[in-house]
C-alpha cells in the first residue's frame, strides 16, 4: 500500500445532527479506476470488471460491490473493495491488444464521503450549484462543492456519495460540516 493510500485525510470521521437525522461520514478506502474505452469494447471491460457499464452519461451500475459511473461518452470511473484491485488490474491486462483501452489505477487520488437524511440536498447545495432534484437515484455527475471538484454520486433520495481528491478532503469535509450545522440548527 503507497504512503499516499495510507493517508486518509478524513478517515475515521462521523458528525450527525443532534437528532441523527443528517449524518456526514467518512467512508473507508476503495480501489478506484479510470477506464477509458469505446462503445464498442465496452461489453469486453463490463465482462473484466464483472459489472455492467452503462453508456447514458450520468448513470451508474452495481453488482454485487462493484460500482461503475458513466462520466463521459468514453469515460467510466469505477470502484470497487480495496482488495479486488490488483485482480481488476490483472482481468484488463488480459484483454490484449484486441480490446484497446486504458485503465489508469486513481485509488491513491481520492476519497470517499457520504452524506445522508432530509437534510442532505440542502446542504450539498449550500456549496454545489447543481439542481440535486435533477439527479436520479442511482444518478452521478462531475461537478463542485465550493471550490474543489467531486464527483456526486446519488444513492437513494436523501442519500449521497462525494468523491474528492484527497489534498482537498479536509476543506470539504469543514465547508460540509458548517452545512450540516446549519441544516441542523433550521439555519
Amino acid at each position: 500500500m503507497s504512503e499516499l493510500r495510507q493517508h486518509h485525510p478524513v478517515q475515521g470521521r462521523r458528525r450527525a445532527t443532534a437528532d441523527g437525522s443528517l449524518v456526514l461520514e467518512a467512508l473507508p478506502d476503495e480501489a478506484r479506476f479510470s477506464l477509458r474505452v469505446g462503445a464498442d469494447h465496452l461489453l469486453a471491460c463490463a465482462g473484466a470488471f464483472g459489472c455492467d457499464m452503462v453508456v447514458d452519461i450520468g448513470t451508474a451500475a452495481s453488482r454485487g460491490s462493484r460500482r461503475s459511473l458513466t462520466l463521459g461518452p468514453d469515460e467510466w470511473f469505477l470502484l470497487a473493495p480495496e482488495g479486488e484491485g490488483d485482480a481488476i488490474a490483472a482481468a484488463f491486462a488480459a484483454l490484449g491488444p484486441g480490446v484497446p483501452h486504458s485503465l489508469v489505477d486513481v485509488g491513491h487520488r481520492s476519497v470517499a464521503i457520504r452524506i445522508g437524511g432530509p437534510g442532505a440536498r440542502d446542504a450539498l447545495n449550500s456549496g454545489c450549484p447543481l439542481d440535486l432534484s435533477a439527479i436520479p437515484i442511482g444518478g452521478c455527475t462531475r461537478t463542485v462543492f465550493h471550490k474543489a471538484e467531486i464527483i456526486l454520486l446519488r444513492l437513494d433520495a436523501d442519500d449521497f456519495r462525494l468523491e474528492v481528491v484527497r489534498s482537498f478532503a479536509d476543506y470539504v469535509w469543514s465547508m460540509l460540516e458548517r452545512a450540516v450545522d446549519e441544516v441542523g440548527s433550521g439555519g
